[in-house]
């Protein structure tokens, strides 16, 4: 039964995905806002009816769309609303929103470099590109506005803007000072921490982001907020109370992870792909984007802390027990 928690009401909503169904959020204010729109499947446009039906509500209610980040089961149900209703979100979501053949080229480009660079097999680097076909769950959208940080909400006062990427290069997550209430997107989970993931350069020929450094920062930032409850992009809400708790038992399994990677490298200097193939030995071929992003986040956190050390051979990157100070990064 989907009901309203004063001003907001939220409505899950079935993926074709692994982490099960999505959360989108219906926040009265001076506009009818639907934060997130689940995926593009006829499931979810199903899901999401009934569950605008029960508020008394329909699509053609909806006044604006703001989004968490461009992922498809946060954005990919645009097309599902009039190109009238505006939709705002921050500015990094956009590339992935049109989705224009030099968009695409450029991150095919950097995902073969790179993973040449980190000696992946050569029958898995096509897992790591896309093309348009392959995008089905993405819709075509451009943004009425951008959003950054500190800006409030457009039609919802009150609730400002926090950048958190990490997730995403796109995501931000949203917060109500007066009564503390966030909405977190995919940021914070009860039950699951979220995939810190690889993206192209946001400059074409620049230097990647580090995700699970940005993520990392992003976690801390929370800490500096009074949250008296999170509203996550899936799962369930998080007491402001447990929030502390849950970001430093977040940063204590990451450590010991990244702990994990380094008795590996003391043993011997390992590509990336290696220490990839042996942190998923059973499912790196099924979800090598996936399982690649979470290696290269646990190394690039090693590297950030001195560590380890870089030496690129042939072209490949070999990674090994730092002696000395670390070399910094060279890629």
């Amino acid at each position: 039964m989907v009901n309203w928690n004063g001003d907001i009401a939220k409505l899950s909503l079935p993926t074709p995905f692994a982490v099960g169904d999505v959360n989108v959020y219906i926040v009265k204010g001076d506009a009818l806002t639907l934060i997130d729109t689940g995926v593009k499947t006829v499931q979810s446009k199903e899901a999401l009816n009934a569950g605008l039906g029960e508020l008394g509500l329909q699509l053609s209610d909806i006044e604006q769309i703001i989004l968490t980040h461009h992922h498809p089961d946060h954005a990919g149900a645009l097309d599902f609303f009039d190109k009238k209703v505006p939709v705002y979100g921050h500015k990094n979501n956009q590339r992935w929103l049109t989705l224009s053949d030099e968009f695409l080229d450029t991150h095919n480009s950097f995902f073969l470099d790179f993973a040449g660079k980190l000696g992946v097999a050569e029958e898995l680097k096509h897992r790591l590109t896309h093309d348009k076909e392959e995008i089905q769950f993405l819709s075509k959208r451009n943004m009425q506005a951008h959003l950054a940080e500190g800006d409030e909400l457009p039609g919802l006062p009150g609730w400002r803007v926090i950048e958190t990427p990490g997730h995403a290069q796109s995501h931000v997550s949203f917060y109500r000072e007066s009564d503390g209430l966030m909405i977190a997107g995919d940021h914070l989970l009860a039950r699951i921490s979220p995939n810190p993931l690889m993206e192209p350069p946001l400059i074409v020929g620049g230097v990647r982001q580090r995700p699970l450094l940005q993520y990392n920062a992003s976690l801390q930032k929370l800490l500096d907020f009074p949250i008296s409850k999170v509203y996550s992009g899936h799962g369930g809400e998080i007491d402001g109370e447990k929030v502390s708790d849950l970001i430093r038992s977040r940063f204590e399994r990451q450590h010991n992870r990244a702990m994990q990677v380094k008795s590996m490298l003391q043993e011997k200097p390992l590509t990336g792909f290696e220490v990839c193939q042996r942190l998923f030995p059973k499912v790196y071929r099924q979800e090598v984007d996936l399982t690649l992003s979470e290696t290269v986040g646990q190394l690039d956190y090693l590297e950030d802390l001195g560590e380890i050390e870089l030496e690129m051979q042939s072209g490949v990157i070999l990674y090994s027990s730092a002696t000395t100070v670390s070399k910094g990064i060279i890629y």
